[in-house]
């Protein structure tokens, strides 16, 4: 039976990057290029996969004035849109790159706000995509308004009714989310130590960190540490991923396609090793473009072999139940 997935994105967002040089506030700046794309994190996890050859779908809540970019993206690469369009604006998030100082300075909008309606019809076509989807990825933050267990909600809705579940936000969000038990999580360091409420100093405090969240049920998890690489996490194996220095134009989406490309290499039976390259690779891929889109899928895989991967030691023999 082919595994298909689906994302569900509560807080889209066009991502409008814009370069300016020497950029300086309480000043006229003028803008040498502009890039707007359909985006936020489930959005973004949906076109890696479908570059990547997945039969992917797509829910969340869209703001029915600015829909237009989202329908473009989503009939050119194939994603099958069942999101639920609301009142309002979808957020905009403009990122100002300067490479003449090295910095980015991002402005963030707020976005529509979904009516109880709007909630209703959401869980409608979560439950529509559940009847022929196998794997849900739950990306992103929740819009105003929501109640911040709103993922706790879907995790255990979904896995009660036997689907792989992914999730891939941060906060309370995560918190409250955590106890429903999703299978993978992605946490960054930071997001990772926020969660524990304690820092994460080396390696092996990392490690002590992801082997408690499987003895608490996930079955994977990956933290992403940028530069850094990665670590892959699982009962059976665990993994430090780094990817080789690359020109970087830009790093929106870099962790939704590590995201993704875990996603591909688990629904196609990879081992855990190759998921971990697989994962690495496909953020690697994303550096050098703007926008959430692979190289081809070739690049991607040329990629893999660049990938150093050590082989790490877990903490906990305990771990060994979760098998």
């Amino acid at each position: 039976m082919t595994c298909r997935i689906a994302t569900v994105t509560p807080s889209p967002a066009i991502d409008q990057t814009v370069a300016i040089a020497n950029f300086a506030a309480n000043a006229v700046n003028r803008v040498d290029w502009e890039q707007s794309d359909a985006g936020g994190k489930g959005i973004n996890v949906a076109s890696f996969l479908a570059d990547f050859d997945q039969s992917v779908s797509v829910t969340g809540f869209l703001g029915q004035d600015n829909l237009e970019l989202f329908r473009r993206l989503f009939e050119q690469k194939g994603i099958c849109d069942r999101s639920i369009a609301i009142a309002g604006k979808t957020r905009v998030n403009i990122k100002i790159v300067d490479d003449a100082q090295q910095q980015v300075t991002d402005i963030n909008f707020p976005g529509a706000v979904p009516q109880p309606s709007d909630v209703e019809a959401l869980w409608g076509a979560v439950d529509e995509l559940a009847a022929d989807h196998d794997w849900f990825v739950l990306s992103g933050s929740l819009p105003q308004g929501l109640p911040v267990t709103l993922y706790w909600d879907l995790v255990s809705h979904l896995k009660r009714i036997g689907k792989t579940v992914v999730l891939d936000t941060s906060g309370e969000p995560l918190k409250a989310a955590l106890a429903a038990r999703p299978d993978l999580i992605k946490p960054n360091l930071s997001e990772l130590q926020d969660l524990l409420g304690h820092p994460l100093e080396s390696e092996a405090d990392i490690l002590q960190a992801a082997s408690e969240l499987l003895l608490r049920g996930l079955r994977w998890v990956v933290v992403s540490m940028g530069a850094e690489g990665a670590y892959f996490v699982t009962a059976a194996a665990a993994f430090h991923a780094q990817p080789p220095s690359t020109e970087v134009k830009s790093t929106v989406g870099a962790g939704d396609a590590m995201v993704a490309g875990t996603v591909a290499g688990l629904v196609q039976g990879a081992d855990w090793a190759e998921c971990a390259r697989l994962g690495t690779a496909f953020s690697l891929s994303t550096l050098g473009l703007l926008g959430p889109h692979l190289t081809n899928v070739e690049t991607v895989r040329g990629l893999c072999d660049r990938i150093s991967l050590r082989p790490l030691t877990l903490p906990n023999l305990a771990l060994k139940e979760c098998l």
